[in-house]
């Protein structure tokens, strides 16, 4: 059967199941059966009444029965086709863009489903209903909206008239299992070798960001980093959703933003939750992603006694990082440039870049050391420690590398000496 033969087949059957009898009456399991006994009934009459469907009909096998009783089941009760899209595990991204165009991702790649809601209206509805039940509401007077599925992932959805084509959901899915390093291993993100330093920093407490573009894999990177950190110490973690997964530390504190109410009261912003996380005596502080002014108080908790603090933000490069952190602290205070350079020196200690190369692969693909800031040059100074060099295998299609050793010693090693190490990074 094809797939536009099954879409016309739970279409059908949805109807048919609607028009049935007062839904609201059934349990999940009379639902099912309802679904599963209009399915029989309909083969029935085509092997009485139409040769042909009935054909197409037999050769549905136990597994897609089972998938078109649930999708019908989805399309009544749950979230229809996005229903369907969200159960499979192997989707990391959903765009939808109006009722029409479903886009996804899997392995890194993006591709066009031949799935559609059947109207506008119906997406409308599926989207109310997944944000009325987390609390919140979109309308024309509320057309943007941020939000969470059940099982956690990450949604944003604009309406019209802002906008164009229609309804435009994007869901961001987050893996079942916490990303580790042995797992960034496996998928060629950072060598065993570069693990064991990035462990060692983490454990010696030196502040590491994390920066890269969209879709890069750092909030991944950052979770993986952070089940470096010791058991026994306390560890709070801010974000706008929820997102890590950290799962090795006993005294943990996870806290998440909260956007305005209908009234425009009731905000919660990184910033607030930072300033009321120093509170709750951290040993680090874990910012899921700086994107604002809250660049100036994470860095001022960088700086206060919270060493081995760990944060993620959108950039192009690692010197992009420290020129878009210049630009976010100025959102937040008129500062003198002198004095913003100075803190963003003195508050990081490691910057990771990773990069999302030409073949969808996603890479690490520069660690640097930052050192200080110099008067005369008015230039924070850095210093490679290693740089993503591609080699002889790769293509124009396939990108063949690895993270690469400089020749550059690493200059700041108090935090290493501080902690017993002898190891010369």
């Amino acid at each position: 059967m094809t797939e536009q033969s099954k879409n016309e087949l739970i279409s059908q059957l949805k109807q048919e199941v609607q028009n049935h009898v007062e839904l609201t009456a059934l349990s999940d399991d009379e639902l099912q059966a309802l679904a599963e006994g209009s399915l029989e009934q309909k083969v029935e009459w085509a092997r009485e009444n139409n040769p042909a469907a009935y054909r197409e009909l037999s050769t549905i096998n136990f597994r897609e029965k089972q998938a078109i009783i649930g999708a019908v089941y989805e399309s009544v009760r749950g979230l229809g086709v996005l229903g369907r899209i969200v159960a499979d595990t192997d989707v990391t991204e959903v765009m939808i863009n109006g009722y029409e165009d479903i886009f996804i991702e899997k392995a890194g790649r993006l591709f066009k489903m031949d799935a559609r809601f059947e109207s506008r209206r119906e997406l409308e509805i599926i989207i109310t209903k997944f944000v009325s039940m987390a609390g919140r509401q979109v309308n024309e007077s509320e057309p943007i909206v941020d939000t969470r599925l059940e099982d956690g992932s990450r949604v944003n959805v604009v309406m019209p008239p802002i906008a164009l084509n229609g309804p435009i959901v994007t869901i961001r899915r987050f893996p079942k299992e916490a990303m580790t390093v042995q797992k960034l291993i496996d998928f060629g993100s950072i060598t065993p070798d570069i693990a064991k330093v990035l462990e060692l920093l983490v454990k010696c407490k030196y502040n590491v960001f994390i920066s890269g573009g969209t879709g890069s894999g750092k909030t991944t990177f950052l979770n993986a980093l952070s089940n470096f950190i010791p058991r026994d110490e306390r560890v709070i973690t801010i974000e706008d959703s929820a997102e890590l997964q950290i799962k090795n530390i006993d005294n943990l504190v996870r806290l998440e933003t909260r956007n305005a109410g209908p009234d425009g009261s009731g905000e919660i912003s990184i910033r607030d939750l930072i300033k009321s996380a120093l509170r709750m005596r951290p040993e680090r502080v874990v910012v899921g992603e700086v994107r604002s002014a809250e660049a100036l108080d994470m860095l001022q908790a960088m700086n206060t006694g919270h060493d081995g603090s760990l944060s993620t933000g959108h950039a192009n490069s690692t010197s992009d990082m420290l020129s878009r952190l210049e630009t976010m602290v100025l959102q937040g205070a008129e500062l003198p440039l002198d004095a913003i350079r100075q803190q963003i020196a003195s508050a990081l200690d490691i910057i990771i870049h990773l990069s999302r190369l030409r073949d969808k692969s996603r890479k690490t693909v520069e660690i640097v050391e930052i050192l200080n800031y110099d008067q005369a040059t008015r230039t924070i100074k850095v210093n490679p420690l290693y740089e993503f060099v591609e080699d002889e295998k790769t293509t124009t299609k396939k990108v063949s590398g690895a993270l690469t050793r400089t020749k550059n010693k690493m200059i700041n090693v108090d935090k290493l000496i501080a902690a017993g190490e002898s190891t010369v990074i």
